[in-house]
C-alpha cells in the first residue's frame, strides 16, 4: 500500500509512506508466540504450586518472574513489528513547489560541555558541515552551547569563522558532498592545487586550536585583534565551569561578515550560559532550553534542528529532505519533528560493542513510523520550534512575548537589545517558577532528555516522522572502549528508568494519551533495563543447579521441553531475521545480541541500583560524558576486533564473576554426565552455560591469554576468581558429580 503526500496530483511528489508487507506475518508470529508465553508461565506457577521444599518453590518463582519480565520485554519489543513503514523523498521536486527565497530560517543547536572530553576541532567541524549546508546563508544560523564555559571552545570557533570564509565558497565551488573538513581530507577528495592549499589552511587552524588546548589557556600570542580580546577578557580569574555570567559571542553575523567571495556568511553564535552552584541547570537539556530562548530573541527561525558535538552533517542536501515534509500543508500542522538515523564512521568489521544500535536507531523508528513516528533520539532531529509550546491545538504562551515562535525580529543580532535580552533569558534564575521543563521546551525529569521530551510531545497529540535516506544525513564517532560503551548504557539506564517509574510512565500515561501500541513502544525503551533481573538469575541460577546436579528444567523427552525450544530458537530466529532483513550482517547481529547479554550483567545493573539508591536518597547520580579523545593503542584494538579491559571498573566484575562460574558449570556438568549424571535432566542447563561460556570468550582471552594494556586488571581477575570459588567447593562436595 502506498500513500503519496502530496494531495493534489498535478503537483510535483515530495514523499510517499509504503507499508511493510511482513506485517500480517508479524502478527501472527506474535499470536502464536504469545500463546507459547502464556503457557510457559502456567507451567512455571504449576510446578511452584507443586514444590514439596522451599528450595525448589523458590526456584520455580524466581523463574516465573524472570520469564515474565522476558514475556513483556518481548511483548514490547513486538509492537515495533505491529505497522512498520517506509518512506521516500523527492528533493529534486522541492524547488517545483517553492522558491528557494520562500525556505524557511533554520538555527541549528550544537552542544558541548568538556574540551578535554569533546575536541574543540572536532565540534568546530560539526559547525562548519551544516554552515555549509545548500541552503540560503542569510536564512541559517549556528548556535553552539558550551555548557562547560570554556574559552578554549571559544577559541575554536574564532579560528573556525575565519577558516569558514574559505571553506564554504570552496564547497560551493567544488560541488563537495562531504563538508566536515576532518572528514573530507581524511577522504580520497580530488588533489588539486586548490584542494592542497585548502588544505594546508585547515591544518594550520587545527594546529593552532589543539596547541591552546594543550596549553590550557588562550595567550595573546593567538588574540588577533581588540574585538577578539574583548571577549577572551570574559574569562575572569573567578570564571570556572560551575560558576559564571552568560557569554554570548557573535563569530559571524549575516549581512555583515562575508566569505572571500563576498558572499554572505551564516549566522555563528557561541553561547555559555549563566552558571551558579545555588540553581539546577538539568544538564544537556537546560543547555538546550537556553539555546531555545537566545535563539529566539537573536534569530527566532521556525525550523530547529539539534546535533551532538561529534555528529557532523555527511549530506548537503538534508535541509531540503525536510522541506519535502515541512512544506506539505497536509501533514504540516500534525508533525513536530522529522528524526533522521543516528550512523557512524569507524565501527570496526564485526562492530564487537554494538555500537550501531540498529534496533534504536534504525528497526524500531521504522515500526514506530507507522503509528505516529519515532521518537526523539538526542542528535539529527528537525524540529518545528512551535512543538515546543503546548500541542497542536493546545497553545502554551511563554512568559515573554519575544520567545513566542510567531514573534518577528526585526533588529540585528547583534544590537544592544537583542544581546541585552538574550543575555537575561540565559541567566540561571530565569526558569524559576517558569513553565520551561514541564509544559514549554525541552523536558526536565530524566538524564535522557531526548527520549523524555519526544515521549512528551507525542503524548500531546505531534506526530514525527522517520527520513531514512540512503546517504546518511550524519555521520558521529563511537566509543571504541568497553569502559566507556558501559557507563555511557549506565547512564542512559538511570534516565530511562527515571521516566518508566514516574508519573509519566509508557504503561499507564503514554497508553492512555498514545494508544496500547504506541505505548508499549516507548515502554520498551523505559523499562528495558529490567532486562538484568532475568539476565542476572539466568546467569548464575541454572548453573549453581547445575554444579549440584540438580535438574530444574524438562527433560528433554518431557513435552514441556519442545516449548522452552520453541521460545529459544523463535525468539532468536527473529530477531536474527529482522536485523538482517535492516541491512546487517550475521558477524554485528551475534555482536549484538551478546553485548546485550553483557551489558544486563553490567551497565543495566547498575543502571538499576543507581536509580533505586537515587529513589531511597541514599545517593545521587549526575551526567557523565563520553569521551571522544582518540587513544591510538585503544584505536588499533579496537580496529582488530579486540574487547579493551585496560580499567579497574567495577561494572567487569559481575561480568567476569558470571563468565567464570558459567564455565566451570559447564565442564562441571560434563563431567557430571560422564560418571552417569541425568543428561537428559541436564541438557537446558548445560546448553544455557555453555551458550554463555561461549559468548564470554573476549572475557577468558582478556583474563588469560592476553599481555597487551587492553587485558582485564589483574585485580578484577582475583576479586571475581574470590567471588566464584564457593562453588568450586559445592562442586567439590556435591555427590552428584
Amino acid at each position: 500500500m502506498e500513500a503519496p503526500a502530496a494531495v493534489a496530483t498535478a503537483k510535483p511528489l515530495l514523499h510517499t509512506l509504503t507499508f511493510s508487507r511482513a506485517t500480517v506475518a508479524n502478527r501472527v508470529f506474535a499470536a502464536i508466540y504469545t500463546c507459547a508465553v502464556l503457557a510457559l508461565l502456567y507451567h512455571h506457577a504449576l510446578t511452584a504450586l507443586s514444590s514439596t521444599t522451599f528450595l525448589s518453590f523458590s526456584l520455580s518463582l524466581a523463574f516465573l518472574f524472570a520469564d515474565f519480565v522476558f514475556g513483556f520485554m518481548w511483548s514490547t519489543t513486538q509492537s515495533f513489528l505491529m505497522r512498520p513503514a517506509h518512506r521516500r523523498v523527492f528533493p529534486e521536486n522541492l524547488r517545483k513547489v517553492m522558491r528557494e527565497e520562500d525556505f524557511p530560517a533554520m538555527d541549528v543547536f550544537i552542544c558541548t560541555a568538556d574540551p578535554h572530553k569533546e575536541p574543540p576541532v572536532s565540534v568546530a567541524n560539526t559547525a562548519l558541515s551544516v554552515m555549509a549546508y545548500d541552503y540560503p546563508a542569510e536564512k541559517l544560523s549556528v548556535y553552539v552551547s558550551d555548557d562547560g564555559g570554556s574559552d578554549l571552545t571559544l577559541f575554536a570557533f574564532v579560528e573556525a569563522a575565519k577558516f569558514g570564509s574559505h571553506w564554504l565558497p570552496f564547497c560551493r565551488r567544488n560541488k563537495v558532498v562531504e563538508r566536515c573538513p576532518e572528514a573530507y581530507f581524511g577522504s580520497n577528495y580530488p588533489q588539486s592545487n586548490e584542494s592542497k592549499q585548502m588544505k594546508v589552511m585547515y591544518e594550520s587552524m587545527k594546529e593552532r586550536v589543539e596547541n591552546v588546548v594543550n596549553s590550557g589557556k588562550v595567550t595573546d600570542d593567538y588574540i588577533s585583534n581588540e574585538q577578539e580580546r574583548q571577549a577572551f577578557n570574559k574569562w575572569t580569574q573567578g570564571f570556572t565551569r560551575h560558576v559564571h555570567p552568560t557569554v554570548i559571542q557573535v563569530l559571524s553575523e549575516v549581512g555583515k561578515d562575508k566569505d572571500i567571495t563576498g558572499e554572505s556568511m551564516p549566522n555563528l553564535i557561541y553561547v555559555s550560559r549563566q552558571k551558579s552552584r545555588n540553581s539546577p541547570h538539568h544538564f544537556k537539556g537546560g543547555a538546550l532550553n537556553a539555546l531555545l530562548r537566545v535563539s529566539a530573541v537573536m534569530t527566532n527561525a521556525p525550523i530547529i534542528l539539534t546535533l551532538d558535538c561529534d555528529m557532523h552533517s555527511n549530506d548537503p542536501q538534508t535541509p531540503h529532505r525536510v522541506l519535502c515534509y515541512f512544506s506539505d500543508a497536509t501533514i504540516r500542522s500534525k508533525v513536530g519533528y522529522i528524526q533522521f538515523p543516528q550512523r557512524f564512521h569507524g565501527l570496526n568489521k564485526n562492530d564487537i560493542y554494538a555500537c550501531e544500535f540498529k534496533r534504536l536507531f534504525l528497526i524500531h523508528p521504522v515500526g514506530m513510523d507507522g503509528l505516529a513516528g519515532p521518537n526523539h533520539v538526542g542528535t539529527g532531529c528537525f524540529f518545528s520550534r512551535r512543538v515546543f509550546f503546548g500541542g497542536p491545538t493546545s497553545f502554551v504562551s511563554p512568559e515573554l512575548p519575544e520567545l513566542r515562535p510567531d514573534h518577528v525580529i526585526k533588529e540585528p543580532i547583534q544590537a544592544q537589545s537583542i544581546l541585552a535580552m538574550a543575555h537575561h533569558v540565559a541567566d540561571c534564575k530565569y526558569e524559576d517558577q517558569s513553565n520551561w521543563g514541564s509544559k514549554v521546551g525541552f523536558r526536565y525529569g530524566s538524564l535522557v532528555e531526548d527520549f523524555y521530551t519526544g515521549y512528551r510531545l507525542q503524548c500531546e497529540g505531534w506526530q514525527s516522522v522517520f527520513c531514512h535516506p540512503n546517504r546518511p544525513a550524519f555521520l558521529g564517532d563511537v566509543p571504541i572502549t568497553l569502559n566507556d560503551v558501559l557507563n555511557q548504557n549506565k547512564r542512559w539506564s538511570v534516565g530511562l528508568l527515571e521516566v518508566a517509574f514516574s508519573k509519566y510512565s509508557p504503561v499507564t500515561f503514554g497508553v492512555r494519551a498514545m494508544g496500547p501500541i504506541m505505548g508499549h513502544c516507548y515502554a520498551h525503551s523505559a523499562f528495558g533495563r529490567i532486562w538484568s533481573i532475568p539476565l542476572t538469575i539466568y546467569a548464575f541460577l541454572p548453573q549453581l543447579a547445575l554444579l549440584n546436579g540438580v535438574s530444574i528444567f524438562p527433560k528433554v523427552s518431557d513435552t514441556w521441553f519442545f516449548l522452552y525450544a520453541f521460545l529459544f530458537l523463535g525468539a532468536y530466529a527473529q530477531d536474527c531475521l529482522v536485523f538482517i532483513l535492516c541491512e546487517g550482517t550475521f558477524q554485528r547481529w551475534w555482536s549484538d545480541q551478546r553485548m546485550w547479554m553483557l551489558r544486563g550483567v553490567t551497565s543495566y545493573l547498575f543502571g538499576s541500583i543507581e536509580f533505586l539508591t537515587k529513589c531511597l536518597g541514599i545517593a545521587a547520580h549526575g551526567f557523565n560524558l563520553t569521551s571522544k579523545v582518540l587513544d591510538g593503542e585503544q584505536s588499533k584494538r579496537y580496529d582488530q576486533g579486540t574487547f579493551e579491559f585496560g580499567v579497574e571498573s567495577p561494572m567487569f566484575v559481575p561480568l567476569s564473576t558470571a563468565a567464570i562460574v558459567n564455565l566451570i558449570a559447564f565442564f562441571g556438568g560434563l563431567v557430571g554426565v560422564f560418571r552417569g549424571g541425568d543428561f537428559d535432566g541436564l541438557f537446558v542447563q548445560i546448553f544455557l552455560a555453555g551458550f554463555v561460556v561461549v559468548n564470554c570468550w573476549p572475557i577468558y582471552e582478556a583474563m588469560v591469554l592476553r599481555t597487551d594494556k587492553g587485558r582485564m586488571p589483574t585485580k578484577t581477575t582475583l576479586i571475581s576468581t574470590f567471588l566464584a570459588w564457593p562453588l568450586y567447593t559445592a562442586a567439590s562436595h556435591t555427590p552428584h558429580i
